[in-house]
């Protein structure tokens, strides 16, 4: 359980960075509102872009499966950013203007949380 919460708190990390690196290259590009209640309905918003990833992500990748072999893996960025997209614009913390913002927003929320994520010891590799 409390693994599961410094992922979240990573994840809720990870969008704030993506939305400070994406606002210098495109303005507004995402928006957060940094009060207590704006961080509080990001945890929900990350949350909801996780089961939405896990879910709905899934299945979308596997219907785009002939498309992204062709492109060799790439197509999966666009529904990465497509789903990043749609939950944004639900108000859930997080809000993003144009699909530039949220391919550029996606791919940085996944590799601020890889790279904060590194510092999470693995319980799997203790037990053995």
């Amino acid at each position: 359980m409390k693994k599961l919460l410094i992922r979240w708190i990573i994840l809720v990390v990870a969008f704030i960075g993506a939305s400070f690196l994406v606002n210098l290259v495109i303005p507004n590009g995402i928006t957060i509102d940094l009060t207590t209640q704006g961080i509080m309905t990001l945890f929900v918003g990350s949350a909801f872009l996780a089961i939405v990833n896990a879910t709905l992500g899934k299945l979308l990748k596997l219907i785009a499966l002939p498309l992204n072999c062709l492109t060799l893996g790439l197509f999966a960025l666009v529904i990465n950013a497509a789903l990043f997209w749609a939950v944004g614009s639900l108000g859930l913390g997080y809000k993003v203007e144009g699909f530039l913002a949220a391919f550029v927003g996606s791919i940085l929320v996944s590799a601020i949380s890889a790279v904060l994520g590194v510092f999470i010891p693995d319980d799997s590799k203790e037990k053995d």
